[in-house]
């Protein structure tokens, strides 16, 4: 079945066709870097990273671009709140960024272009507007003419004059219309500067992401995304941009997230419900909040609620268990059964739901279902008398390929056996054989101690650090 993606620009599903067969050309919108991000800048790094992961597993040759914005009033105003110079500040939440989205289990883009990285290349794009009769220079300023492209508003799906609703001239600006958005902002006293044809200062917020994904993508691009809320302006102005300067169509697929609140309230720092994400995965496991995000599709909004972490959380340790004992089984003797033609199909046919939850606009609620499913057979293929290495490893295969898109683990390392801890299990074991039944409960108090928690199945004891 060929990928459906649902197109923010066309508001229906379409089915992928790419520019290039067999390549996927992928920009998303990255943070403003000031601060650390929180849980709603996570979420697109999670959909987005899956979307690539899956496209990956498909087959794909997958370029996944991603920006720092690193210049901006955001970041100068925390610099200078903090007496701290604007790089320093910058390459140090930069890092952090990289801590966070590493411990969510996101693999890093192929590029992550940084704004200040591109200056030249974003004053030149100016220039060519300004010839063309896009953009004009106003006191220091750029503004580009939005009445002059005449596409606008086609991925808000707004006519131009609603649009003018609500829009208005800030003190300072010399714009010939309200609708006009700056593309080059003319130095202030004190502030981060470059020098240009229109004077010192820096980089509107819309022109960067319209000058690093052509410099990284080409003219033309399979996919842009981001998050519900840059669907207007900046993905709108994006748009304008690159279509004027290019003459071709800039992204053909538009993908954008839903919102998360905060126990049903929108996330807002006025309401004190503002969460980092450095903060919340010092309390939850990063691959629980992971998991969470991907248990809803990524198009609906996202309730983010103690009970529905722990929900999550249970469910991710279900499917953590049935993976363990089937780890655990593979190293006993297995015997040849009558019946792994039988689940080897039943295998295959989960694969294929799947496949087609992922292959429905990442549909990865109906993907964790199928995982889900995978876990309840390979439960009752466990209780069978005898089992197939065979079968047992088609079971791991299939969880580890479920896991690879999803950027899920099923196993943590330090989950795994050291030689010390399972000595003492062993040990607990021939006292339970021996019916020394105090060695064998003074050997559990030990481990406790240790923060291992011993759980006795029918496939043998296993162990756990405790949550």
């Amino acid at each position: 079945m060929t990928i459906q993606i649902f197109n923010t620009l066309t508001r229906q599903k379409e089915p992928f066709i790419p520019l290039e067969e067999g390549k996927v050309k992928m920009y998303v919108c990255g943070p403003t870097v000031y601060n650390f991000i929180h849980i709603g800048n996570a979420r697109p790094v999670i959909v987005y990273d899956t979307v690539r992961r899956y496209f990956e597993y498909k087959g794909f040759d997958v370029k996944y671009v991603s920006n720092f914005t690193d210049v901006d009033d955001k970041i100068i105003k925390a610099a200078n709140e903090l007496g701290e110079d604007v790089f320093e500040l910058t390459e140090r939440f930069i890092n952090a960024y990289f801590e966070d989205i590493t411990a969510l289990g996101c693999k890093k883009a192929d590029v992550h272009p940084r704004v200040t990285n591109h200056m030249q290349d974003i004053i030149d794009f100016i220039g060519v507007l300004i010839e063309k009769g896009f953009a004009y220079e106003s006191q220091g300023d750029v503004y580009y003419r939005t009445r002059k492209f005449d596409g606008y508003g086609k991925l808000s799906h707004q006519p131009i004059d609603d649009l003018k609703v609500g829009a208005r001239i800030e003190a300072g600006e010399k714009k010939e219309d309200p609708l006009d958005f700056a593309l080059w902002k003319a130095a202030k006293p004190g502030e981060i500067k470059w020098e240009s044809p229109f004077g010192e200062g820096r980089p509107g917020w819309h022109i960067e992401c319209s000058v690093m994904a052509r410099e990284h993508l080409g003219d033309t691009i399979d996919i842009h995304a981001g998050g519900q809320d840059l669907t207007f302006p900046h993905h709108e102005n994006e748009i304008a941009q690159s279509e004027a300067y290019t003459g071709k169509e800039f992204a053909r697929y538009w993908m954008h997230n839903g919102y998360i609140n905060i126990d049903n309230e929108k996330m807002s720092k006025s309401l004190g419900n503002f969460v980092l994400v450095n903060d919340i995965r010092q309390q939850i496991n990063p691959q629980v909040l992971r998991f969470f995000m991907l248990s809803v599709h990524y198009r609906h909004p996202i309730n983010f609620a103690q009970d529905l972490v722990e929900s999550a959380q249970a469910g991710l340790e279900r499917l953590r268990t049935a993976y363990s004992n089937i780890q655990y089984r593979l190293t006993a003797s297995a015997n040849l059964s009558n019946n792994g033609e039988v689940y080897l199909d039943t295998i295959d046919d989960v694969k294929k739901q799947f496949e087609i939850a992922m292959d429905d606009d990442f549909n990865t609620a109906n993907a964790i279902s199928a995982l889900f499913e995978l876990a309840r057979i390979a439960n009752t293929y466990l209780n069978e008398a005898n089992t197939e290495e065979r079968v047992l490893k088609m079971f791991i295969e299939t969880f580890d390929a479920f896991g690879e898109v999803l950027g899920i683990k099923f196993l943590e390392e330090d989950e795994l056996l050291d030689e010390e801890i399972e000595a003492l299990i062993e040990e607990r074991n021939m006292a339970r054989k021996n019916r020394d039944f105090a060695r064998s409960d003074e050997i559990r108090d030990q481990l406790l101690k240790m923060d291992i928690v011993l759980e006795d199945t029918r496939q043998g004891t296993r162990w756990k650090r405790g949550l």
